[in-house]
């Protein structure tokens, strides 16, 4: 931190105690932080200080319900479901019906956590919105995010597996499957793996999958893969994070994505984006409409074993 606004040595992500914090702050620390925050020190002790530091600096803040990125304090704890946080925040005098992030408060949005009634009566989920909440949840605990990099994925809407192999004009492997796998061990980075991938059926549509490599993902996979509907796929790089594309009508619309980034200011959808953060796997399940009953889809084994031309 700058080493001018009282704040230098401080670690916000192995968050300092009370004590600590008190002392900075009588000493002439800025409790609003300073040039070079990223996020102002109430906002991220509402994700993660304990509530004596939230209140304490939620005592000194000029404004308990200022926005960074759009969204106050109460509405960072609540996303990360910091309900005794949140409740500090509102005795301190914010306010959780003040509208945010397209029109949504903190209280709206507390509506679909595990609290929905955190700020009492007033105000519901429509029955669609209570709906995507429920799929969300169930989703998320089945696609499990896989404990490794490096794997790609195309969710494709409206098509089973068969017509996801005649739109890429793949050979389907009739091989054992445990030497099909043996082969990939062998050389996951040569010619012949980097053309193999895994088809699977799952209610709604089908997932390409290439658990070792990019290749899912490619342009030429998801807009051949997206003929009169729509894919969504994603690359877990090693190196940057997840990565995502989009493609509809046999068009790549959007890439270099953030699936399950969680919502930002502005964007229309803020339930959707909010009920799917830091779940970038599910997120592209739902955004094409997929609703996988297991995770066999990326997990394995597959319906078929494939390799593009």
């Amino acid at each position: 931190m700058n080493a001018h606004d009282g704040w230098a040595g401080v670690d916000w992500y192995d968050f300092p105690d009370l004590a600590e914090i008190r002392a900075r702050l009588d000493a002439g620390a800025d409790p609003q932080g300073g040039p070079g925050w990223w996020e102002p020190p109430l906002y991220m002790a509402a994700q993660r200080g304990s509530v004596e530091v939230v209140a304490e600096l939620a005592g000194r803040v000029a404004e308990v319900d200022a926005l960074t990125q759009g969204r106050s304090a109460l509405w960072a704890a609540v996303a990360a479901g910091r309900f005794d946080a949140a409740r500090a925040l509102v005795d301190a005098g914010a306010d959780p019906w003040l509208p945010m992030m397209s029109g949504w408060s903190p209280a709206r949005l507390s509506l679909a956590t595990a609290e929905p009634e955190l700020f009492g009566a007033g105000g519901s989920l429509s029955p669609s919105q209570s709906a995507a909440v429920a799929e969300a949840r169930r989703l998320r605990g089945v696609l499990q995010s896989p404990d490794l990099d490096g794997f790609s994925l195309a969710c494709v809407g409206a098509i089973d597996a068969g017509e996801a192999i005649r739109r890429l004009k793949a050979e389907v492997l009739t091989g054992d499957p445990e030497q099909l796998k043996a082969s990939i061990d062998e050389d996951p980075d040569g010619p012949e793996s980097q053309r193999t991938m895994w088809v699977t059926d799952v209610p709604g549509g089908v997932v390409v999958a290439q658990p070792w490599m990019f290749e899912a993902q490619s342009a030429g996979v998801i807009t051949a893969l997206s003929a009169g509907t729509i894919c969504y796929a994603m690359y877990a790089n090693p190196k940057s994070g997840n990565q995502g594309s989009v493609a509809r009508d046999g068009e790549l619309l959007e890439w270099d994505l953030h699936p399950g980034g969680g919502p930002e200011e502005d964007e229309p959808d803020v339930l959707f984006d909010y009920l799917y953060e830091n779940h970038a796997v599910a997120y592209c399940y739902a955004v094409a409409g997929l609703r996988p009953q297991d995770d066999r889809s990326l997990a394995g084994p597959p319906d078929a074993w494939i390799r593009i031309g």
